[in-house]
């Protein structure tokens, strides 16, 4: 039958079936019903063949956007990723690509780009990464304490419960339990804190962050501090942003992004100061000197803070050199 029989008998313009004919235009329900109608084979036929075409041409558009994507791909340290337990362990290039969109929770990079780097979803994060040294490092950690802050219990947040919990954190700092980390988390979920430890990764170069997760603020520390007073300065430093800034602001310690309001950095930093240790008793004791460790135990007692936050800013202002007295005062978490 001529093209332009078959248009006639359809009653289609002999363009459209030249359209689909070839490849052009897709086959409607319509039109699938009108090649039943003149040739005798089911409705159902045309459609499944149109469906089977349409499927062929995503898979086409997805090869030719796979050198594309690897590229992307090749920009996260999936070796770090997978021995920190974020991904599955391949070799395989366009294995990596489709692990990382999973671990992403995304169809396309480009809903990657438009979340961490034109905010397109502020709802969920409010910071553009595209200025910052290692985006797709950081991100992965990012989505890592997202996706262990879905799975973790808290009590709903309440304001007051948590300033109530602040002098029972310091009590659990200056105890030095093995198994603070538990403890801490625990007392942070009472108030509706979720409190996540996720494993740096390599080029991620973070201590910590600060955000809301659904209904719930979420302080997510890595491994990064390595020693116990840093990792508390970093803990109340969180606190801080949690407190006294908007329930709409993220916060990334120790890396330099679009957004940051040094400002309110150095908020954070005074409201740690002030739990630690504050300014006046810290003069107080550059003003009398310490001279060995008993000298350093006697004001954490007077004090009321750990030995280690003494001897840490001692040692960053440079009043103490760091290994004075042989002290390190190391932190591991697991």
């Amino acid at each position: 039958m001529a093209i332009k029989e078959f248009a006639l008998r359809t009653g289609k313009p002999e363009k459209t079936i030249h359209a689909v004919l070839n490849g052009k235009s897709s086959i409607t329900p319509e039109m699938a019903n009108l090649f039943e109608q003149i040739l005798h084979t089911k409705a159902t036929y045309w459609l499944a063949l149109q469906n089977e075409y349409d499927l062929f041409r995503i898979s086409q558009q997805m090869e030719e956007k796979k050198t594309h994507y690897e590229e992307w791909a090749k920009q996260f340290p999936y070796a770090d990723m997978t021995k920190k337990g974020f991904v599955p362990k391949t070799r395989k290039i366009e294995e990596k690509v489709d692990n990382l969109l999973q671990f992403f929770n995304m169809a396309s990079i480009e809903g990657w780009k438009k979340l961490y780097f034109e905010q397109e979803i502020v709802a969920q994060f409010r910071v553009s990464l595209s200025h910052s040294p290692e985006p797709h490092a950081l991100s992965a950690w990012l989505r890592k304490g997202e996706i262990q802050a879905k799975v973790q219990f808290a009590s709903d947040y309440d304001e007051v419960s948590l300033k109530n919990a602040l002098s029972n954190f310091k009590k659990l700092m200056i105890n030095e339990a093995h198994d603070f980390f538990p403890q801490l988390q625990h007392l942070c979920a009472q108030a509706g804190v979720k409190l996540i430890y996720t494993p740096g990764i390599t080029k991620s170069s973070i201590s910590g962050a600060a955000r809301w997760i659904g209904e719930n603020p979420v302080v997510q520390v890595s491994n990064r501090f390595k020693t116990y007073d840093k990792f508390w300065f970093t803990f109340f430093h969180e606190l801080g942003h949690i407190l006294l800034h908007g329930k709409r602001e993220v916060f990334l310690e120790e890396v330099e992004y679009s957004d940051l309001d040094k400002q309110k950095e150095e908020e954070a930093n005074l409201f740690a100061q002030k739990w630690l240790l504050p300014e006046d008793a810290y003069q107080q004791i550059v003003k009398e000197g310490v001279r060995n460790v008993r000298d350093l135990e006697f004001y954490s007692r007077k004090y009321e803070t750990h030995p280690s936050i003494i001897y840490g800013r001692l040692c960053k202002e440079e009043h103490l050199g760091y290994g004075a007295f042989g002290l390190s005062y190391k932190l591991e978490l697991n």
